[in-house]
């Protein structure tokens, strides 16, 4: 044989040798897939079983899931058994609706995303835009059969807590007669100012207590973000029966860092949702936590974790 007929069968043997680990490759990558999908799938069902039995309904905010499109989490969310994908441009509402789900909570169209938790209601000198802006987000809310608004206070900046909810109060009040008129809820988020979003003025539940009270409407309500109120007050259960008539949404992660509401963080969710199926909660449960492994199963965990 001579020097290059053995190198040319050299060369073969090496590509077919070759070929055959880049086929053991393959068929190992397809096998794992097919494990991960029929995990995904296992958890899927158990949660959607659980969901099924829930005296409340489940959400899931967008944000979070942001490797996935809306339709594909709206695609995910359904084979879970979850109802709303929420925190969602209005231009995003049809996408849900499309898999049968609704948005549970959505954002109006009033100044720069960017700036949304960092310029609210706090300062009069906002509401020249801020109410038309969420007085078209109300309309399109009520338009594509999304019930709720979120809303923020905005950043002190130096403001008084007294100030800020005088301030707040006037706006939110102007802006009821729209909400009462479409039948849409206005929600305005509490948020930890210690870890998170120093300087939000909406920070502590008994401030956001005393501006719905001030608002005054059915209309308007809290938003109860349980891991951000975990780092700020502690004492949840408790606050929740309290102040049950004055709130209408939770969101839910987990405390410290805000990822899944495993046994892997200090909340109990359980317990937790367990009070509030018995005081009759029949609202939205949000899933809000940044996922730190496969956010799919995750994701299903979580919705078998919150509920009874």
């Amino acid at each position: 044989m001579h020097r290059r007929e053995f190198v040319k069968l050299g060369a073969v043997g090496a590509g077919a040798a070759a070929l055959g680990l880049d086929a053991m490759v393959a068929d190992a990558a397809v096998a794992d897939a097919a494990v991960a999908d029929a995990a995904i799938a296992d958890a899927a069902e158990a949660a959607r079983d659980a969901a099924a039995r829930a005296p409340f309904r489940h959400s899931v905010t967008r944000w979070p899931f942001a490797k996935l499109s809306v339709d594909e989490l709206a695609r995910a969310a359904k084979r879970i058994g979850i109802q709303s994908v929420e925190l969602l441009e209005p231009s995003e509402y049809a996408t849900v609706k499309a898999h049968g789900l609704t948005c549970a909570v959505g954002y109006a169209p009033a100044g720069e995303a960017r700036t949304r938790l960092t310029k609210g209601f706090n300062r009069e000198a906002h509401h020249e835009w801020l109410l038309p802006g969420y007085e078209e987000g109300i309309r399109l809310a009520a338009a594509a059969g999304v019930p709720q608004v979120i809303c923020f206070s905005g950043n002190r900046e130096g403001l008084s807590d007294a100030a800020g909810l005088d301030a707040c109060a006037k706006g939110l009040r102007a802006l009821m007669p729209a909400a009462e008129r479409h039948g849409v809820t206005v929600i305005m988020e509490l948020l930890n100012s210690k870890v998170d979003h120093a300087d939000y003025q909406c920070d502590r539940t008994p401030w956001g207590v005393a501006l719905v009270d001030r608002v005054g409407s059915p209309r308007f309500k809290l938003l109860y973000d349980i891991y951000h109120m975990q780092i700020m007050e502690g004492d949840v259960i408790r606050t929740v029966r309290q102040h049950r008539e004055h709130i209408a949404h939770f969101h839910t992660a987990g405390v410290p860092g805000r990822h899944e509401i495993d046994g892997s963080q200090e909340l109990h969710y359980p317990a937790i949702v367990r009070a509030l199926a018995d005081m009759g909660f029949g609202g939205y449960v949000a899933q809000e936590f940044i996922p730190t492994r496969d956010p799919l199963p995750a994701l299903a965990e979580a919705i078998r974790i919150c509920t009874v």
